[in-house]
């Protein structure tokens, strides 16, 4: 049974620390090849052995618009995700989500774009996962994309996703944008496996024990 807290915990948490690493990228204090190597993801720094950068990455920004997006799309979502979810295991999905995508984004660059030095850095691949689970679980909710156009959740969701396959297909002929992404497609394909082994399941399995325990 999904427990639903008063409030969000986690994505303040994650917010903050996010805010943090911001300031850090920001300061002249902070040697910029300290969070080059500690903060951002790359094929080669995994083959460094610094796989830890699957994890800080997604909590790195060092522009004002990035972070700004993402902890706003963050906030919308991932608040009420949380609270459906639980705490905890809003929190473990958001942080596997993290790594996972990560780990597309190293792929994707050494072994499509043929680049293994890219650096990346975002929630953008985390947060996409959060979408997704929320668009499989509300399909039909109305979303805005570009906070402009009003389209069902999971035609959004999926919109992202075609946006994000065209991208890569551009980034793989020698254009596009410096985007990732390969780590959005890796953050949706992690939400859609939770949604379905852990998510949907928890779902028919409450409806099931309110279906044989009816209230009067």
């Amino acid at each position: 049974m999904m427990n639903s807290p008063k409030r969000a915990i986690a994505v303040p948490v994650i917010i903050a620390l996010n805010i943090i690493v911001f300031i850090c990228w920001n300061i002249t204090d902070v040697n910029p090849l300290f969070m080059l190597r500690n903060f951002t993801v790359s094929w080669d720094g995994l083959a460094e052995g610094h796989y830890w950068t699957l994890l800080t990455s997604a909590f790195s920004h060092n522009m004002v618009w990035h972070i700004f997006l993402n902890m706003f799309v963050l906030r919308s979502f991932g608040s009420l995700m949380e609270q459906i979810l639980s705490i905890s295991s809003f929190l473990k999905f958001y942080l596997s989500a993290a790594i996972f995508s990560s780990l597309c984004h190293a792929v994707v660059s050494a072994w499509i774009l043929h680049d293994p030095e890219i650096p990346a850095l975002g929630a953008s691949g985390a947060i996409s996962g959060v979408i997704l689970v929320f668009a499989l679980m509300f399909p039909k909710e109305r979303i805005y994309i570009f906070a402009i156009l009003p389209l069902p959740a999971l035609w959004g969701a999926f919109a992202f996703i075609a946006l994000d396959v065209w991208g890569l297909i551009e980034q793989a002929g020698g254009g596009g944008f410096p985007i990732g992404h390969g780590a959005h497609i890796g953050g949706a394909i992690a939400g859609i496996i939770y949604y379905f082994l852990s998510v949907k399941p928890r779902m028919r399995s409450r409806l099931e024990s309110q279906t044989r325990d009816p209230v009067s």
